[in-house]
């Protein structure tokens, strides 16, 4: 073949490539290392067992810079917020502080239903007055009152649970929460937020509905009282809506020009304010405005006890459907803006907040989606914007309250929605997750679905359930791969990946060592009935079939019967019959071949064992001896083998002697055995005569 000039270059670096791996390769010359045999050569020390007040004393051993770290961990403002930068997260923190306490303070919740709080009416006459049975009214101070009582209660009984659960360190769940089923979480969450804001946008009479179809119960509501849609409120929102993105898609193309982003959410709520109480929205065109605001703070007061026991079930599930709802929402912003999330410690500062919050005549804290989106949207970057919003709507309480009554509440409704375009863009993933990952992907679509469904709580604890069922089933079928040698090297790889993968001393089983052994069982019991009816003979070299069978069996060896005097008897003891079972057998019996003498199993990618795994793996350890195949384990750490010798996995017949470093060790090992010939034939039956 002619050689071109093109051709140089290719050859060049081809050369290249040769050199650069024949400067890169390594050798390494050692004895070949059995588990048992590596830890005599290099003394394997005892593993310190410590008594659990020795555990203690030392856990809480006291030192100043363990008291420093304890003290940072349970509060970590003391250790960011000497660090805090000023300039340039400060202003984007004070903006988002401001909308986000401006949405927080203006949006009201029913915590009674009123049906519990009917009187019967008082009619006053000339004369007399008299209480009709007939008609009905809302005792409204008691309902209120009764209201501010099972919140306060509550509140402090979720408090409780939640550091208790922070102190036990339960937090170690969020790992549970994967990304696929967070962002399915939260994207159905953002639904949900979106239906509650459509009757407020339309200004309809909807009926409160929670549970399993919520959403459905509230579109078909909407769509019964369409026709009572306030047009003025629906056009206040829709304006909202459509100016509020416009300017964040403004801040976004200039960010790095814009010092400060534009804080339209405020500039929306004052100017919006302003026209409502110009125009006397309310009065002309009958629309939903916030009215009155409560002002000044309650008195404290102490949880009521005689209600504990009926709330004691729900605030229980509250604490935990309020941490988890907390803690999905902030994985997304936490791999958005690069930080992590410790579990416990937001146990521990929900259930603070909870318990000195329920005293005060507080409702439950967690995490809002609508406000969370509303502070990262609109720049904020740390607890200070967290400080500033509850700064806002104290000062809301105290002084502003009367100057933001006149605001509609579908403007508020706009913002919620404007605010929520992030979570609705976690719908552009799932494509990508398909192609990444269908389990993964079939997560976030389960968890989503059942979220919208079945209601948040119950939605999170499906995809939890649903996430456990694809870890399960894929723990049930693994991928296993027969491993080929790279020649000259220690490396091992599935064989149906590369062709340069030596097939030398690998196989795929390729049977069911139990059918094995039953079918050479069924086999000897008839080799055992043709001996005693004289249609084959046994000795201790082999069976000699007798001539009148009129064939030559092969699978046997033929030797010279001594003969018997005469008047004597074949004794009855046990020969050792050499069958080999790769040769037709003289019996009508289809016996599976066996065609290796070794398997190794590499444990590498073995992380534990339990009780149940030990017992199967010695079970299918045992059953490939009794066939005559051995079975080695290779690559086990050092807290599987002792997992291992804690679950009594090794016998008298598995031995330690089968645990190697690698899959090296044991090919070696077993190279070695076989040229030296120290092997017993395992193939060796004993036939009982």
């Amino acid at each position: 073949k002619r050689t071109s000039a093109m051709d140089e270059p290719c050859k060049q670096s081809g050369n290249m490539m040769d050199e650069f791996f024949h400067e890169n390769d390594y050798h390494v010359s050692r004895r070949i290392y059995s588990n048992q045999g590596f830890d005599q050569v290099h003394e394997r020390q005892a593993q310190e067992i410590q008594s659990l007040r020795e555990r203690l004393s030392r856990t809480c051993g006291c030192t100043d810079k363990w008291a420093v770290q304890k003290i940072k961990g349970l509060l970590p403002i003391l250790d960011w917020l000497p660090k805090y930068p000023v300039k340039q997260w400060l202003p984007g923190d004070a903006v988002s502080g401001v909308t986000t306490g401006l949405v927080c303070c203006l949006q009201v919740l029913t915590l009674a239903p009123d049906e519990h709080f009917l009187r019967s009416v008082n009619i006053t006459g000339v004369n007399e007055t008299v209480t009709d049975e007939r008609l009905m009214e809302i005792d409204v101070e008691a309902r209120e009152a009764q209201r501010i009582l099972v919140a306060c209660t509550m509140t402090v009984l979720v408090g409780l649970f939640q550091v208790a659960m922070g102190l036990m360190k339960v937090g170690f769940l969020v790992r549970y929460l994967s990304d696929p089923l967070v962002g399915g979480f939260t994207t159905a969450a953002a639904f949900h937020v979106f239906i509650s804001q459509i009757k407020t946008i339309l200004s309809v009479p909807t009926y409160n509905h929670n549970g399993f179809f919520s959403f459905a119960y509230t579109l078909i509501d909407v769509g019964r009282n369409i026709n009572q849609t306030n047009i003025a409120d629906l056009i206040a929102g829709l304006l909202t809506i459509f100016i509020v993105m416009a300017v964040k898609e403004i801040n976004t193309k200039f960010q790095h020009k814009i010092p400060v982003p534009i804080p339209i959410e405020v500039i929306v709520t004052v100017i919006a304010s302003a026209i409502s109480h110009v125009m006397d929205l309310n009065s002309q065109y009958g629309a939903s405005i916030v009215h009155s605001l409560p002002r000044g703070f309650a008195p404290p007061q102490t949880p009521n006890i005689a209600l504990i026991g009926n709330i004691l079930g729900s605030s229980f599930s509250t604490a935990v459907v309020g941490y988890a709802v907390a803690v999905s929402v902030a994985k997304v912003y936490a791999a958005k803006h690069d930080y992590t999330v410790d579990g416990s410690q937001e146990l521990i500062a929900f259930g603070v907040s909870n318990i000195f919050g329920g005293c005060f005549s507080s409702f439950v804290a967690s995490t809002a989606l609508s406000r969370t989106a509303v502070q990262e949207s609109t720049g904020g970057k740390s607890q200070v914007a967290g400080i500033i919003s509850a700064l806002m709507v104290m000062i809301v309480i105290l002084v502003l309250g009367p100057f933001l009554q006149p605001l509609q509440k579908s403007v508020l409704a706009g913002i919620v929605i404007a605010n929520l375009k992030g979570m609705f863009m976690q719908i552009s993933e799932v494509p990508v997750l398909w192609r990444q990952n269908r389990t993964d992907c079939l997560i976030w679509i389960a968890t989503c679905l059942a979220s919208i469904v079945l209601g948040l709580d119950v939605g999170l604890l499906a995809g939890l359930v649903f996430e456990m069922g694809t870890v399960v089933v894929r723990t049930q079928f693994p991928s296993c791969a027969t491993l080929g040698n790279v020649p000259n090297t220690d490396i091992y790889k599935n064989m149906k990946d590369y062709k340069n993968v030596r097939f030398t001393f690998f196989y795929a089983v390729g049977f069911d060592a139990v059918r094995v052994f039953k079918k050479r069982n069924k086999a000897l019991k008839k080799i055992h009935k043709l001996i005693k009816k004289g249609k084959l003979q046994a000795t201790e070299d082999g069976l000699v079939p007798v001539a009148s069978l009129g064939v030559e069996n092969k699978a046997f060896e033929k030797v010279q019967v001594p003969e018997l005097e005469e008047g004597a008897s074949q004794p009855d003891s046990e020969v050792k019959v050499q069958v080999d079972w790769t040769s037709e057998l003289p019996v009508s019996v289809s016996v599976p071949r066996v065609h290796i003498h070794s398997l190794v199993v590499d444990f590498s990618a073995v992380s534990f064992l339990d009780v149940v795994a030990t017992k199967s793996l010695k079970l299918t350890v045992k059953e490939f001896i009794r066939i005559g195949v051995s079975v080695y384990i290779a690559g086990c750490d050092g807290e599987l083998v002792r997992r291992m010798e804690a679950l009594s996995f090794f016998d008298e017949e598995v031995t330690r002697d089968i645990l190697f470093l690698s899959v090296h060790d044991a090919i070696l090992f077993i190279q070695l055995e076989t040229s030296t010939g120290n092997e017993e034939d395992p193939l060796a039956e004993k036939v009982k005569l």
